[in-house]
């Protein structure tokens, strides 16, 4: 028996194929069947008027009543979206990074999180899980901060699907409350990897949180200790130019170079951003298996990854939103941006206006984020993981369109996520969070705004 069955939805597959009027039954934690509506209207039919013929009870598993279930009458069913680089440490910096000058990292981000509390990592958590939730996002990768155990805490309790690290630097001169020696960086990467490891929604994983700010003895032991536990280990990779210019001018080679060199780069290396890679590096990441992830907003200020190459070479290559800093955690907005930006940088240049099309962009805001992540989901179909989320199509922004997998990508929005799901437990129902206190969280915010 199923533990959920959504009926009469329309229901998105990986090829980009729109399936109308389908039963979708979910049972411990994955889908384990779609159907036509029909189909099994029919067969209730059928089996009822046998049971009345011969006076036994007739029953199979698309007949039984499910344990619960989920009205898809003018929604889309389609794969959760993987934000596959976001920072919780930074929820409350919204609205306070857009027109800075640089360098925002070390003026304003890096201070800001040094003062971080407990309490407010806590509230931080709270209101991206809150927006994450409504916006559509199942599946996250927290780039890494500070009192991250209290991050877990509430990102258990909300039932996202993440992956998460500590913040980790030996660089001297960094703020007294985030300043570690290599030994205490590397040890307090394995306390948090305890504390995490046996969670079913939540790995940990270990991180770079800047090239420059790690010594190499820092970048082999994180490296080593992630090789022990197969961990995912994930870095800010080639974002700015004074990045990639320090390392030719100190090693003579560039940021994956460097790493290569040291024998860091494997299948579960994730390096976010990528924008100012050579052709001998992009050679790198298709050889060592590496993934990647482009932030659009955020990148947009800094260069324009060559996407289209890295996908012509193999490389798995997911979206991320980098933090609410960075214009919000709405995925949809990151995927509008990106296909606008590669037409302007690479369609107009080849006279290609379908140079990044609608469906490979939500392949990477859904399947190719959950491969990044080592997650059996971001697709539907039967036996992967039931992480989905459902999208009111009868609004007049929306209906009627002549291409859904394209409407959904030029005009959904975060408010049109209806229902989320992870592991078939439902997150949010007709735009209600079932996890999390959502009145009393943003009372805590309007309090915590005041103090500004």
């Amino acid at each position: 028996m199923a533990d959920l069955r959504i009926t009469h939805v329309s229901v998105l597959l990986e090829d980009g194929t729109i399936l109308k009027d389908q039963n979708v039954d979910v049972t411990g934690g994955h889908f384990s069947r779609i159907a036509p509506a029909g189909e099994d209207s029919s067969a209730s039919a059928a089996r009822a008027a046998a049971s009345l013929a011969t006076g036994t009870s007739v029953q199979n598993g698309a007949d039984t009543v499910p344990d619960q279930t989920l009205d898809g009458r003018g929604k889309l069913l389609m794969p959760g979206l993987a934000d596959c680089h976001m920072h919780t440490g930074q929820q409350l910096l919204k609205g306070r990074v857009l027109d800075e000058l640089p360098m925002i990292w070390t003026r304003i981000m890096l201070p800001f999180e040094s003062t971080l509390t407990p309490e407010n990592m806590r509230l931080s958590a709270e209101l991206a899980a809150l927006e994450m939730i409504r916006s559509g996002t199942t599946a996250f990768i927290d780039a890494g901060s500070y009192h991250m155990k209290e991050a877990v805490k509430v990102y258990r309790k909300s039932g996202l699907c993440g992956v998460l690290s500590l913040s980790t630097m030996d660089e001297k001169g960094l703020p007294a409350s985030i300043a570690t020696t290599t030994e205490e960086a590397v040890s307090l990467a394995d306390d948090f990897y305890e504390f995490c490891k046996e969670d079913s929604r939540l790995k940990p994983a270990y991180a770079l949180r800047s090239l420059i700010s790690c010594s190499e003895d820092l970048i082999r032991q994180t490296s080593e200790h992630a090789n022990e536990r197969q961990a995912l280990l994930q870095a800010h990779m080639n974002e700015y130019a004074g990045e990639v210019n320090f390392h030719l001018q100190r090693f003579q080679l560039r940021p994956y170079e460097y790493l290569d060199s040291l024998g860091v780069l494997s299948d579960r290396f994730i390096g976010a951003h990528s924008i100012i890679l050579s052709e001998h590096e992009k050679a790198l990441l298709r050889d060592r298996d590496v993934k990647v992830c482009h932030c659009p907003f955020s990148n947009c200020g800094k260069g324009i990854p060559d996407t289209p190459s890295l996908l012509e070479q193999g490389i798995c290559v997911g979206l991320g939103t980098d933090g609410a800093a960075h214009g919000g955690l709405s995925l949809w907005n990151e995927m509008k941006i990106f296909r606008s930006v590669m037409n302007a940088k690479h369609g107009v240049a080849q006279g290609n206006p379908s140079i990044m099309p609608a469906k490979q962009i939500l392949s990477m805001a859904t399947r190719d984020g959950y491969r990044l992540m080592k997650e059996d989901g971001g697709v539907i179909a039967a036996g992967k993981k039931a992480d989905f989320i459902t999208i009111n199509l009868r609004q007049p922004h929306l209906y009627p369109t002549g291409n859904l997998v394209n409407t959904l990508l030029e005009c959904v929005t975060a408010a049109d996520v209806c229902d989320a799901a992870v592991d078939g437990q439902l997150l949010m129902k007709n735009r209600e969070v079932l996890t999390l206190d959502e009145e009393r969280i943003l009372a805590d915010a309007e309090r915590y705004m005041n103090t500004l």
